[in-house]
């Protein structure tokens, strides 16, 4: 009887082992973008039985973050996370993704922020809310500031916000998966990963009414207003329109949107400018604008950067916000109520406007 139970459970696991051999098996080819690589299981192309789960982990280098595993990624577990699983059924090629962390300022009313390259956040200027309380933020990688509050975006796509709060504008805590936030004056916007918009805050004007938004890749906040770029360049727009600022179903090719007090500009894929809403400083008159790359709008000005690195403005001038004119090696510009400050291509930051709270103090940046 012994004899014959060993010989029973020998047949029986020869029969397993040759029916694990006879699955079939499928190639996984891996491989990763600029910023970082895949170290488990490595990159290259490695053959599975059909079911095995396999695990893959991705490293960003230095300034640079995971953002996504793209793909045939059917039977990934999480591509938004940089260790996860992919459970094999076919032949699977794979994509590790990566982004720079960009140096970037934001601008409030009366206070300016900045992200430093380690992920570090510095800030100057009014701080009655504690809009300016961020030295303890770590691995951020995208800033936006309201009127009196200022929120972060971490590596993760968590959200941090401090400042002011009676409108719950800075309740984003249970925020996951955003890419790029913007804040209003009581408002905040946030893209996820997959294309659509959450929003908090005031919504006397509708501003946060986006739930229906697909296919977002940016969005800009302005007083109270929201608006959006999709995918295919065309932008939609929600919120107070009694100046036409939100006036933007016919504009195409947009790359980039901006929203100020009561009007919103946008750059076209070929460097011009368009513009809707109040014009009394004249604000809008961008229409001989050629060459931008990026675009800010404040209270009542717009700045725009230029692919040489040169900046130019137009609108309210009260404080010299608009005395940018010798401004040079520019790659991101940021515009306050009444102070614009530029990044520069080595880091440091430059600023011109109103200063009475501080604001324009990053000349240590």
């Amino acid at each position: 009887m012994a004899g014959g139970g060993i010989f029973l459970v020998t047949i029986a696991l020869i029969a397993g082992m040759i029916g694990w051999l006879s699955a079939p098996s499928y190639n996984l080819t891996i491989a990763s973008a600029a910023g970082g690589s895949v170290t488990t299981p490595g990159e290259g192309t490695f053959t599975y039985y059909e079911g095995t789960v396999v695990i893959l982990m991705a490293r960003a280098e230095e300034g640079y973050r995971f953002v996504e595993w793209t793909g045939n990624v059917s039977t990934t577990a999480n591509v938004e996370a940089a260790r996860t699983t992919i459970t094999m059924g076919g032949n699977y090629s794979i994509t590790a993704n990566f982004t720079q962390y960009i140096v970037q300022v934001a601008t409030g009313a009366a206070h300016t922020v900045g992200v430093k390259s380690d992920g570090t956040v510095v800030a100057v200027g009014y701080n009655w809310t504690g809009q300016c309380n961020v030295g303890n933020w770590t691995d951020i990688v995208h800033v936006t500031a309201g009127a009196a509050y200022t929120v972060g975006v971490k590596s993760d796509g968590t959200v941090v916000a401090v400042g002011y709060n009676n409108d719950r504008q800075c309740d984003v805590g249970d925020w996951t998966s955003i890419i790029q936030v913007a804040a209003g004056d009581f408002h905040t916007v946030g893209v996820k990963s997959d294309g659509t918009v959450v929003t908090v805050g005031g919504n006397s004007s509708g501003q946060c009414n986006v739930s229906g938004w697909t296919d977002i890749v940016q969005v800009a906040a302005g007083w109270y207003h929201t608006v959006g770029v999709k995918s295919d360049g065309t932008v939609v727009a929600v919120g107070y329109n009694d100046n036409l600022q939100c006036d933007v179903d016919s504009w195409t090719d947009i790359i980039q949107v901006a929203a100020g007090s009561a009007h919103t500009v946008g750059v076209k894929s070929d460097g011009t400018v368009v513009a809707v809403g109040g014009n009394s400083s004249g604000q809008c008159d961008v229409g001989d604008w050629t060459d931008i790359i990026q675009l800010a709008a404040g209270a009542a000005h717009t700045v725009g950067v230029k692919s040489d690195g040169t900046v130019v403005a137009v609108g309210g001038n009260s404080s010299g916000q608009c005395d940018v004119g010798g401004w040079t090696d520019i790659i991101q510009v940021t515009a306050g109520d009444l102070h614009t400050v530029g990044v520069k291509d080595n880091g440091t930051v430059v600023a011109v406007g109103r200063n009475d709270e501080g604001q324009c103090n990053v000349d240590g940046w």
